[in-house]
């Protein structure tokens, strides 16, 4: 509350205004709110027991109030901002004025305990996962039978409040990831791509292709690994960065420009970093990923391991090979791909032939499903 109201009056005087509060602490004060209430009638009882010289304590009446009322969804909402304003804070400390704001006019209040702003929004969140704890010891000391199968109920409750929370943030950094991709990936027309395409002016624009729509919008698919390699040509080697999907491989060119191909603001990016560090860092210099082909499906892809001998003559080292076929089993692209270090290079080869593994089991599993259906009566 010391940087939340500081920051609010410093507002007030025209200061920092461009500064979000909400980005920041979401329903801070509503959390505040809630959460004070909760202790403040707690403790109340638990005086009142012992004023009245042991007495039952009345648990039911204020862990229904606060559990099967506000309590875990205002804990929800603070949570499922938190990673966003994470990343917020992290681009404005870069700032000269907001670095003032945090350590001249906050970090140095005593109230603080010499805890910098990221170790005390993190707080509410370890709040939420204690809370089970806390009602699982007032059902062990609970001796009336009703009362203890009412609290067990609302730690479970709450447990599930606590999973629902976890499946939520994931979804939401992927939502999140995906979107950014879809910030930084650039798609070329076809005739761009390979110039044997050839589409006169006036057919263009009803050809256009929305293939990152297509496959950075996906809620369902998941981003496994990626990074930087070195794309082995017949007259020079490439830096590429690859993403390698629970469905797919996709292989884009890094390519440096002030602006963008097409245009694109990079707020978004910055604002919200949870893209790789490498790659937010080359995005940060003006770079961007150029794909450099159609994605690789898994079940047509093949990886081949290159032994060191047959490269030699290339000065080519940890080097593998990705061979993309089509439906019909043909050939028709092969990358000559180099990592860094030897290390590097088993880590992808072992994270792409367990994608392609999982892939698929997956699809096999669909297979059976579908087989498992009675036939269709021959009256439909």
């Amino acid at each position: 509350k010391i940087f939340m109201n500081t920051l609010k009056y410093l507002q007030s005087n025209e200061f920092l205004l461009d500064v979000d509060l909400w980005r920041l602490f979401a329903n801070l004060e509503e959390l505040n709110k809630i959460s004070l209430g909760f202790v403040e009638n707690f403790f109340e009882t638990v005086k009142e027991h012992v004023r009245a010289s042991g007495s039952p304590m009345d648990f039911i009446s204020i862990l229904r109030k606060f559990f099967q009322g506000d309590l875990c969804q205002t804990h929800q909402i603070y949570c499922l901002n938190y990673t966003s304003a994470v990343f917020y804070l992290e681009n404005l400390r870069q700032r000269e004025d907001f670095g003032i704001y945090l350590k001249q006019w906050c970090e140095q209040n005593e109230q603080c305990r010499r805890l910098h702003l990221p170790e005390l929004l993190v707080a509410p969140l370890h709040r939420l996962t204690r809370y089970p704890l806390l009602l699982n010891n007032i059902c062990k000391r609970s001796t009336d039978e009703t009362e203890k199968s009412f609290i067990w109920s609302l730690k479970e409750k709450v447990e599930k409040s606590v999973r629902d929370l976890e499946g939520k943030v994931k979804w939401l950094d992927n939502f999140q990831k995906f979107r950014q991709l879809h910030e930084i990936i650039i798609w070329p027309q076809v005739w761009d791509r390979d110039k044997r395409f050839f589409v006169p002016e006036c057919l263009k624009q009803s050809l256009r292709e929305n293939s990152s729509e297509n496959i950075l919008s996906s809620t369902s698919r998941l981003l496994l690994h990626e990074g930087r390699l070195t794309l082995a040509e017949s007259t020079r080697l490439l830096d590429v960065y690859l993403f390698l999907f629970d469905d797919s491989l996709l292989i884009t060119k890094m390519k440096r420009n002030k602006k963008k191909y097409g245009g694109s603001d990079t707020g978004l990016i910055l604002a919200c970093p949870s893209l790789a560090p490498e790659l937010q860092l080359f995005v940060r210099e003006g770079g961007f990923c150029q794909v450099l082909d159609q994605p690789i499906p898994l079940d047509r892809l093949i990886l081949k391991n290159i032994d060191p001998v047959h490269v030699t003559v290339f000065s080519l080292r940890n080097t593998f090979l990705i061979q993309h076929e089509n439906r019909y089993r043909q050939c028709i692209a092969v990358f000559l791909l180099q990592a860094q270090t030897e290390t590097a290079k088993k880590t992808w080869m072992s994270q792409i032939e367990t994608a392609i593994s999982n892939y698929t089991k997956q699809c096999e599993s669909k297979e059976s499903t579908l087989h498992c259906f009675p036939a269709e009566s021959s009256e439909i």
